[in-house]
C-alpha cells in the first residue's frame, strides 16, 4: 500500500450503489414525484437564466464506443442562447456522429490526462479559457434547459465550481450530492470530479492543466481545500438533478489501484477530509 493519508479521510466511505431491483424501482418513483415537485422552481430558474449576458461555454467530455448518452446531452446543452462548443476526445477512433466535435482520438490516458489534451486541441476563441467551461461524463442524462439555467445560477450566486445534484436512481459515491426536496441549491464545501462539474473560467484556469491521475480520487478534495483558500464559493444544484444511473463507482477499473493513486497524490497536497466534504448550507 502507498504512502498518505488513511483512506477514510478521502474515501466517501460508500459506492453509492442505488440497490436491487425493488429499491431502484423505489428511488426512480420517489425521483418522479420530486420532479413533479421541482416544476414550482421553474418561473425562478427561468428568471435566473435570463439575467446574465450571452457568455462563451465550452463543452469537453471524453466517450468510448458509440458516445453511449453523450449525443443526448448535448442535443440538450445545444438548447440554449449561449455560445457554447465542444471539445471532445473518444477512447478509440471517433464516432461519426460525433466526429465533427472530436479534437482528439484513440486517448489512452486516465479521465484528467484526456481532458488536458482536449483543452489543448479545443478552439478557445480569444481568450485562453470559456467564460464557463462544462465537464460532463459520457453516462449522464440531463434535465431540460441545463445549461441556460447553470449558468444562471452560478452567475447569480457567485460560483466558482458548481455540480449538479444527482437522482436518486443515480450511482453516486458521496450522498451529499443526492438530490434534496424543496432546495433549488446548496452551498458546499466539496464539487466532485464527475459526472457533471462545471467550472468559472478563472477557476479553472489555476486548476489546470490537471494532474496526470488515472482514475482522479481525492483530486476533487484537494480542490476544495484550494477553494477554501481562495475564498471560491461551491454549489450542489438541486434543482437540475442529473441521471447517472447507467454505470456503478468502480465498475470498471480497481478500486484498490485508485485508493492507492489517491494517497500518493494527497500525501504532498492539502485536501479537504471526507466528512467536512459531506457539509452543505443555504446560500444568499
Amino acid at each position: 500500500m502507498s504512502e498518505g493519508p488513511d483512506p477514510s479521510r478521502f474515501l466517501s466511505g460508500t459506492l453509492g450503489q442505488p440497490g436491487g431491483r425493488a429499491a431502484r424501482l423505489a428511488r426512480r418513483v420517489a425521483d418522479r414525484a420530486l420532479d413533479a415537485a421541482l416544476m414550482r422552481s421553474a418561473p425562478r430558474l427561468e428568471e435566473l437564466a435570463a439575467a446574465p449576458p450571452e457568455r462563451d461555454v465550452l463543452v469537453l467530455s471524453v466517450y468510448r464506443g458509440d458516445g453511449g448518452l453523450l449525443p443526448r446531452a448535448m442535443g440538450e446543452l445545444r438548447d440554449t442562447r449561449h455560445r457554447v462548443r465542444f471539445a471532445l476526445g473518444s477512447m478509440d477512433a471517433a464516432t461519426p456522429l460525433l466526429a465533427g466535435s472530436t479534437v482528439a482520438t484513440h486517448l489512452t490516458g486516465g479521465k484528467f490526462e484526456n481532458l488536458n489534451a482536449l483543452l489543448e486541441g479545443s478552439d478557445r476563441g480569444s481568450g485562453p479559457l470559456a467564460d464557463w467551461n462544462l465537464v460532463v461524463d459520457d453516462d449522464v442524462l440531463l434535465p431540460p434547459r441545463f445549461l441556460d439555467r447553470i449558468v444562471g445560477l452560478a452567475e447569480h450566486f457567485d460560483l466558482a465550481l458548481a455540480q449538479p445534484a444527482q437522482s436518486l436512481a443515480s450511482h453516486a459515491a458521496w450522498p451529499v450530492t443526492r438530490r434534496r426536496r424543496g432546495s433549488l441549491l446548496r452551498g458546499s464545501r466539496f464539487v466532485e470530479i464527475g459526472p457533471v462539474t462545471l467550472f468559472r473560467r478563472d477557476a479553472l484556469a489555476e486548476l489546470t492543466p490537471f494532474p496526470p491521475l488515472r482514475y482522479g480520487w481525492g483530486l476533487d478534495l484537494h480542490w476544495a481545500a484550494l477553494a477554501e483558500e481562495r475564498g471560491w464559493r461551491l454549489a450542489i444544484v438541486d434543482s437540475l438533478p442529473v441521471r447517472h444511473e447507467h454505470g456503478g463507482v468502480a465498475s470498471a477499473y480497481s478500486s484498490r489501484e485508485a485508493i492507492d493513486e489517491a494517497r500518493r497524490f494527497l500525501a504532498e497536497r492539502p485536501f479537504l477530509d471526507s466528512r467536512a466534504a459531506q457539509e452543505t448550507h443555504p446560500l444568499r
